[in-house]
C-alpha cells in the first residue's frame, strides 16, 4: 500500500518567514486516504495562528508553543473542525474562529465544540495587519475562508484546491482520481464539491478571480502536493472550472 501522507508527520516544516505547515493523516473520505495539512502563522504581535488544526500531538504542541503563545484556532470551512476540541483543551486562552454556518451544523452542536467568533470577508483586527481573508461561497451553506499572508505572498486554502499524487494513492483509485481531475496538473476539488460551489457560481467565480488577483507565490492547502512555486499560474489552472466571473 503506498504512503498517502507526507512524512515526517506531526512536526513543523518551514514554508516562508513566519509560516509553517504540519502534515498529518491519513484521513479517509469517500473511500480515499487523504493526507491532511495544518498551516501555522506567527503574527506580527508574536501570537500563533493555527489554520485547520490536525490531530493533537503533545510533541507538536510543545514545538509550536516554542514559537509563541497559541492565540487563534481557525476552522476555515464546514468540514475542517474535528480536531479543534483537543487543541482547545490545551490552549484555553486561544480563540476559536469558524467559517460561516459551521456553528449551525448538527454534528458541531452535538460535539459541544466551543466557537468564539465567526469569520467574515474582512479580517478582524486580531490579524488584519498580517492576513487578508475572503469567503468563497457555495450551496447548502458551504463556505470556505481563504487567507493571504502578504509578507510571504502565501495563499492559505483548505479544500478549494486538492492535488493528490497518484503514486501515493491505492492503484485502483488512480484512474478515478485522474478522471475527476483531482491530481496534478489539475488540482481540482472533488466533483461533488465543485457541484456544491457552482450553486453559487457567479459569486464563487468572483471570489476565485480575487484570489488569483492576489498573485501568490505559493499556495498551501489541506490535501495533496501544495504549490511551493509558480503559485499564481497553478492556482489559476486549478480554479478554471469555475469560469470567468460575470
Amino acid at each position: 500500500m503506498p504512503e498517502a501522507t507526507y512524512p515526517p508527520l506531526d512536526v513543523l516544516k518551514p514554508v516562508a518567514d513566519g509560516v509553517w505547515i504540519v502534515d498529518s493523516g491519513p484521513l479517509r473520505a469517500l473511500g480515499i486516504p487523504l493526507p491532511v495539512r495544518m498551516t501555522v502563522v506567527r503574527l506580527a504581535d508574536g501570537a500563533i495562528w493555527l489554520h485547520s488544526p490536525t490531530r493533537f500531538d503533545m510533541s507538536l504542541f510543545r514545538e509550536i508553543a516554542a514559537l509563541g503563545p497559541i492565540r487563534h484556532l481557525v476552522a476555515p470551512n464546514i468540514a475542517h473542525w474535528t480536531f479543534l476540541k483537543e487543541w482547545q483543551a490545551q490552549c484555553p486562552e486561544a480563540l476559536t474562529w469558524a467559517a460561516p454556518n459551521l456553528r449551525q451544523r448538527r454534528q458541531v452542536r452535538r460535539s459541544g465544540l466551543r466557537i468564539d467568533r465567526d469569520l467574515e470577508d474582512t479580517a478582524p483586527p486580531d490579524w488584519a495587519a498580517d492576513l487578508r481573508q475572503l469567503v468563497v461561497p457555495g450551496g447548502f451553506g458551504f463556505r470556505e475562508v481563504a487567507f493571504f499572508h502578504g509578507a510571504s505572498r502565501t495563499l492559505i486554502l483548505t479544500d478549494l484546491v486538492l492535488n493528490l499524487e497518484p503514486a501515493k494513492m491505492p492503484a485502483p483509485l488512480r484512474p478515478f482520481l485522474r478522471l475527476a481531475r483531482m491530481t496534478p496538473p489539475h488540482g481540482e476539488p472533488p466533483p461533488y464539491l465543485r457541484l456544491v460551489i457552482k450553486l453559487r457560481r457567479r459569486d464563487a467565480a468572483r471570489a476565485a478571480a480575487d484570489l488569483v488577483g492576489l498573485a501568490p507565490e505559493r499556495v498551501v492547502f489541506a490535501h495533496g502536493h501544495w504549490f511551493a512555486t509558480d503559485g499564481t499560474a497553478r492556482l489559476r489552472r486549478s480554479l478554471r472550472w469555475l469560469g470567468e466571473p460575470s
